[in-house]
């Protein structure tokens, strides 16, 4: 049955939020969300329109709303576990209420939500890759030698590696990017620091992300790399590299940065060089031991 109704159709919005609307940010998940009689839209553009409206209007009354990724595969398995109807309204509302403390959600400010929906999706992309490194740390299990967790012994490693880059970077605020190979797919974590002239101010939650990909990479040894761009106001940005080893970070020479910076990754054309920007050696970061075990 189809209801065009607008006032029926954000009536069962507003029933369906709980502080946190769970939102089909495409129509992939919106059409799969589409066989159960009891969700009532049939386009998304129009879904989309009214979560808007939905949305300026709890704004208007005072209210705060979180949106969060609504992904039907994971929402039909939390229905199996926990024995739900997921043909329900109630099914989609305590779905909703996981996301609001396990998902990745951001908060809506009356920015428009053609605004908000990439920042969504980017932010799911962040928290799934955080879940996958943990996940990764935790399965490596203990030293069959010495009994020592390996996953928080990299997660050590990679915390004191970053300490030391920070440290070392000299003024400037950073934007760090550290990327370990796959499969299934090449994990990405991302970290700013701005400098304020006397301190650097940091983002708890990109710290753990950013170190726990870190740390998944020292742990297994995948191939990967660590860039830092330094940007001091009146001066070229500086940028610098490493390769990531199980050993330890290896630091790339001023030509290697360049080259990874000005070659297309999809081609591997040249691609003209940044204006304003240096590509150098990074800074020495001291002796790491490394891991303590040989396994």
């Amino acid at each position: 049955m189809t209801y065009t109704d607008h006032r029926t159709m954000r009536r069962a919005l507003n029933r369906e939020i709980v502080g946190t609307l769970g939102l089909l940010t495409d129509e992939h998940d919106f059409r799969a969300m589409r066989r159960y009689r009891s969700f009532v839209f049939d386009d998304h553009g129009t879904y989309l329109a009214h979560v808007e409206a939905v949305l300026r209007t709890r704004a208007l009354q005072g209210g705060r709303t979180t949106l969060a990724l609504f992904d039907p595969e994971e929402y039909a398995e939390f229905c199996a576990q926990r024995g739900l109807d997921p043909d329900s309204r109630a099914g989609r509302t305590r779905f909703t209420a996981e996301l609001a403390t396990t998902g990745a959600t951001v908060p809506y400010e009356g920015q428009p939500l053609t605004d908000l929906l990439p920042v969504l999706v980017d932010e799911g992309v962040r928290h799934a890759t955080w879940e996958y490194a943990t996940v990764l740390l935790a399965r490596l299990g203990a030293c069959p030698s010495c009994g020592e967790d390996l996953g928080r012994e990299a997660f050590a490693r990679a915390s004191r590696l970053l300490a030391r880059i920070l440290d070392t970077a000299g003024p400037g605020s950073l934007h760090l990017v550290c990327s370990v190979s796959g499969p299934p797919e090449t994990l990405v974590a991302v970290l700013h620091a701005t400098d304020d002239g006397g301190r650097r101010e940091l983002d708890d939650t990109e710290v753990l992300e950013f170190t726990t990909v870190l740390a998944a990479g020292l742990a297994t040894g995948k191939p990967g790399g660590l860039v830092m761009r330094i940007t001091v106001p009146g001066t070229p940005d500086r940028v610098h590299g490493w390769r990531l080893r199980a050993r330890g970070p290896e630091p790339l020479t001023a030509g290697e940065v360049f080259d990874a910076y000005c070659t297309d990754v999809e081609s591997g054309d040249p691609i003209p060089p940044e204006p304003n920007v240096d590509y150098c050696e990074p800074p020495e970061l001291g002796e790491d031991p490394g891991p303590t075990h040989r396994h």
